[in-house]
């Protein structure tokens, strides 16, 4: 089996630990590097950072039958689809490929159509793969109950209720999390924390979504919270 892989070094780097088992050829590109020509040669595509970049559907659409899995948090397959508005021949399928989600036993799955899922079952056979199919939304599922209690967490904080260890320590011990809401922040990156917020607040206009003024200033320094 030949892999082709793309995104930020973290998000690689864990597929490849996730799939450490998997007797396979890798090609493994950094997000920032031009997609190579995938016409031929590789088994399944992997994407990691497709959401945050603009018309990289184009680069996959046109592999006909083949298992294209993306990056689809910040963005849905729908909405990407949409944007491209050009006919989409790859199996199109959607994973939660945050850091720090992605080497784990269940794969978050969506798909853009419904007929590719006898693909998807065996592209995800091969590679000895449990997973879970959710409805094609932003923010998937997990991905929206770590970002709002990570976001629950902070307005803890600025209201000067709790300290961030002590949030984290009680998140750990009090609901066996694996771990606390900074510290889980800063391992999938206060970046992704904002984005992902962002873009599901946009899609549903809930509350519970509303971004917390730390949040957003720890995100626009650039900064991870301080432990």
């Amino acid at each position: 089996m030949k892999i082709f892989a793309r995104g930020e070094k973290i998000r690689t780097d864990e597929l490849q630990t996730r799939l450490a088992g998997l007797n396979c050829e890798w090609l493994v590109v950094d997000e920032t590097q031009t997609i190579p020509d995938l016409t031929n040669g590789f088994d399944i595509v992997f994407d990691l950072s497709f959401d945050e970049r603009e018309n990289h559907l184009a680069s996959y659409a046109a592999l006909k039958g083949k298992p294209v899995i993306v990056s689809s948090v910040k963005k849905s397959l729908a909405q990407m689809q949409n944007e491209y508005r050009n006919p989409v021949e790859c199996v199109l399928i959607g994973i939660n490929a945050l850091p720090t989600f992605i080497n784990r036993t269940l794969a978050e799955l969506s798909i853009l159509n419904a007929s590719d899922a006898p693909l998807l079952e065996s592209a995800f056979s091969q590679m000895d793969w449990p997973h879970k199919l959710v409805s094609d939304r932003v923010g998937l599922v997990t991905p929206r109950i770590i970002m709002m209690i990570i976001n629950e967490a902070c307005y803890t904080v600025q209201e000067g209720t709790a300290t961030m260890s002590d949030i984290d320590t009680s998140m750990k011990l009090g609901t066996n999390y694996p771990f606390g809401p900074f510290e889980w922040a800063n391992g999938i990156g206060v970046k992704h924390v904002y984005e992902t917020l962002e873009a599901v607040y946009a899609d549903t206009h809930d509350e519970r979504y509303k971004i917390c003024p730390l949040l957003k200033t720890t995100y626009l320094r650039g900064h991870s919270f301080q432990l």
